[in-house]
């Protein structure tokens, strides 16, 4: 169903500001590296700063989360301006759980967008244009509406006509009044044709429920009033009790989007700016052009928000793993955008040592990172997990997932991870619990995990097989 936004009531015709395209603004929350991570609550640090061996889904790791911890009471004290964190450690340590973490102590709905350094290569989009993209993806706007809204079954639907002014035959609709219905009571109400219009696109008859927005003039069918539900009827009708309390109701709308949200809401591919005309491009595969102007136009609008006491900002955190595979162009970017008064916490994480800058000649440093940069860093390092821990991690997840294993896989499971990594390990709980329902039984055993082991590769004995195996494989 389409809402009608350029058609407000007759009586608030006040609206000339220029709107922002928010009411189906739809989240570009990026999924799949969050995933692995639903078991993550928050950093499981207690009021004094030091970590509870396992709470909020974490088991040890405790140096790392406390330390992360006072970064978050630096962000709250906003003392963490201009700089950013560096988590340093193996893959598995949780470095993307601790970031995740962070996110999750700021606040409630307070956005977190996780990249990897790789994606700023791709073939069609300048590298400071996808960093650009992620920090708006990491910048939340809270937007509190209140909405006048009418519900109630329509018990009365009459256009008003006049004759035609234009000097043609026929008559125009002026307005509609419309009956509306609810358990406590009736009210008559006179609207704009244009919600006619809208009434008849969803085939409202006398008899259904529906919901009036005021602000935006749109109009939805909630279904037939079961005060009908025995009338004989051969569509299969979805039959709704009559609205309870007023007709008329004004109702607190809170609504969370990121910056990244309304510039794809607001973008259309022929670059048009005009905020009032653009109407959702989410649905076209294409990818919309969010030029500079549109984000600036955006911001206006945004910043008008705030001032006004419609909106707050609310920053997020932006996750950067591999942060070794940036090059000299996005050191610089980030080194100016950290400055913003509107960036977000970045976090960056890397599991190499000193290793050379990418698109600087040969210059040599920790983690890849160019110096200036470096120093505005804390860096938290993450430390190998006991088999112990991996364990009572892998039975985590398992809970998580609704996974049945027995200890002794389990146990078996930890040992993989030691031999591995912790993801790998627990990518293999998966296809070991299609393997046992094969086998016909709901816990995972010992030998349908060595089943599993046997079919699916972990990357050390890939690499392993390819130097034993070289002469079988193209080398360049």
């Amino acid at each position: 169903h389409h809402h009608h936004h350029h058609h407000p009531l007759c009586c608030v015709r006040n609206e000339t500001t220029q709107k922002m395209k928010i009411d189906e603004v739809e989240s570009t929350t990026k999924k799949a590296r969050v995933a692995t991570h639903t078991h993550i609550k928050g950093l499981g640090v207690n009021e004094k700063g030091s970590a509870v061996p396992q709470a909020a889904g974490w088991v040890g790791q405790e140096s790392a989360r406390e330390a992360c911890g006072v970064v978050v009471d630096m962000i709250k004290e906003k003392k963490m301006a201009g700089r950013a964190l560096l988590l340093t450690g193996a893959p598995g340590t949780g470095k993307t759980a601790l970031a995740l973490g962070i996110a999750q102590e700021l606040g409630t709905k307070v956005p977190f967008c996780p990249m990897v350094g790789s994606e700023v290569y791709s073939q069609e989009v300048k590298k400071t244009e996808v960093l650009m993209e992620n920090f708006r993806r990491a910048i939340g706007l809270r937007i509190k509406e209140n909405k006048e809204v009418y519900e109630g079954e329509i018990v009365e639907m009459t256009p008003e006509e006049t004759e035609s002014t234009s000097g043609g035959y026929g008559k125009v609709i002026t307005s509609v009044v419309v009956g509306l219905k609810t358990v406590k009571g009736t009210k008559q109400l006179k609207l704009d044709p244009s919600i006619y219009d809208a009434m008849q696109k969803e085939k409202v008859k006398l008899g259904d429920v529906i919901y009036l927005e005021a602000n935006s003039g749109s109009v939805k069918r909630v279904g037939r009033c079961d005060a009908y539900a025995s009338e004989f009827d051969l569509e299969a009708e979805e039959y709704v009790p009559l609205p309870k309390g007023d007709v008329h109701k004004r109702k607190e709308i809170v609504q969370d989007v990121t910056l990244h949200d309304l510039d794809a809401a607001n973008a259309r591919p022929q670059g048009g700016s005009d905020i009032i005309s653009m109407m959702s491009q989410i649905m076209k595969p294409k990818k919309t052009e969010i030029t500079e102007k549109l984000r600036r136009e955006i911001n206006n609008v945004v910043n008008r928000y705030i001032d006004s006491g419609i909106a707050e900002l609310v920053p997020g955190v932006l996750f950067i793993d591999e942060v070794h595979m940036l090059d000299q162009e996005c050191f610089t970017f980030l080194n100016k955008a950290l400055e913003s008064q509107l960036a977000p916490i970045v976090i960056f994480a890397t599991n190499r040592g000193v290793c050379p800058v990418k698109g600087s000649d040969g210059m040599v440093a920790p983690h890849g990172i160019p110096v200036d940069l470096l120093d505005r860093l804390l860096i938290v390092r993450t430390i190998p997990y006991t088999s112990e821990e991996n364990v009572r991690i892998l039975a985590v997840r398992a809970d998580v997932e609704e996974i049945e294993m027995d200890g002794a896989s389990l146990a078996r499971l930890g040992e993989v991870g030691d031999e591995t990594t912790l993801r790998h390990a627990a990518q293999l709980m998966t296809p070991s619990a299609v393997i046992a329902q094969q086998s016909g039984r709901e816990e995972i055993s010992i030998a349908d995990l060595e089943e599993c082991q046997r079919l699916f590769l972990d990357p050390k004995k890939s690499a392993k097989l390819l130097q034993e195996q070289a002469d079988k494989f193209i080398t360049y």
